[in-house]
């Protein structure tokens, strides 16, 4: 049970980076100039990406080094 929680922790950050990276290419598609909208768009979706990053972290920490 423990590697599939690793592997699910991995496709999940994996997962919510391809989702970052579609919403950045929708904002820049909808709205090539600088918007501070779009800006706060793009923040919030990275935001959700050093989340994934951070619980597949301390998922890989209770697994490998408690």
């Amino acid at each position: 049970m423990e590697w599939v929680a690793v592997a699910i922790a991995i496709g999940m950050v994996f997962m919510s980076e391809i989702v970052n990276t579609a919403i950045e290419y929708l904002c820049d598609f909808i709205k090539p100039e600088y918007d501070q909208s779009i800006k706060v768009i793009k923040d919030l979706a990275a935001g959700a990406v050093l989340f994934s990053a951070a619980a597949a972290l301390v998922i890989g920490i209770l697994v490998f080094v408690l």
